[in-house]
């Protein structure tokens, strides 16, 4: 794919979603992209390799959710992956703090490239996993934002991000379709957690059949300092 049809396939989806890429912005998405499938070669970051699939699932899957996050918010993404939805947002917000968060040494040293050689500012990547740093005085509870994307059920995710946000702050859950059953079993975890679903947003990706949904949960108390458990617990015995 040439940079020029990169650039058209990104405009068109971003407008879809309310987003006006700069030549800046889409550069630095397309240099991104590159970075991505050369290092995908050398270790798995990503089963997507077709350059259309990976602007529609990763880029603009990510670019969902920017409407949610508001001017000057500090957000973490925990279990980011191949920096997804972290960097994505990043580039097309100078005004957000990121850190993203994964438990793999080697996913932090490719994202440590992607920023350097992006010149992204405040955003950082720490390897760690998400039950030690919601433990850390350092991130618990200092964040407004903290979001995921396919990381685990969304009774497990609650425990995972819940404990990061401050209270008023707010989880974005990227979620895949048929979340009814899913939304249903994490009530428990999401109210003993000190959170409550604020919203549900069900929607396609841009020229697409592509279901998804994004949960939204208002951290509305302080979460009891027994959470998150040891690492490995939340997924095996997730809050009922």
């Amino acid at each position: 794919m040439e940079k020029e049809e990169f650039y058209r396939e990104m405009r068109e989806n971003s407008l879809k979603l309310d987003i006006e890429l700069n030549e800046e912005q889409l550069e630095k998405l397309y240099m991104y992209m590159d970075i991505l499938l050369e290092w995908n070669q050398k270790m798995n970051l990503t089963a997507i390799t077709d350059k259309k699939e990976i602007i529609l699932k990763h880029f603009v899957d990510s670019l969902t959710i920017n409407k949610y996050i508001d001017k000057n918010k500090s957000i973490i993404d925990v279990g980011t992956g191949a920096g997804f939805p972290g960097i994505p947002i990043k580039i097309i917000r100078d005004d957000v703090e990121v850190v993203l968060v994964d438990s793999l040494n080697k996913r932090i040293n490719f994202l440590n490239e992607v920023i350097n050689k992006l010149e992204l500012k405040n955003i950082k990547a720490i390897h760690a996993r998400a039950e030690e740093i919601g433990k850390t005085e350092e991130y618990r509870e200092k964040f407004d934002i903290s979001t995921s994307r396919a990381v685990a059920n969304l009774s497990t995710l609650s425990e995972y991000l819940i404990p990061l946000v401050k209270i008023n702050g707010k989880c974005i859950c990227m979620k895949g379709p048929d979340i009814n059953e899913e939304i249903e079993q994490s009530k428990v975890a999401i109210k003993t957690l000190g959170g409550k679903i604020e919203d549900i947003k069900s929607f396609r990706l841009p020229n697409s059949d592509f279901s998804r949904n994004i949960v939204i949960v208002k951290k509305i108390s302080k979460t009891d300092k027994k959470y998150p458990r040891k690492a490995g617990i939340p997924s095996k015995e997730p809050i009922r």
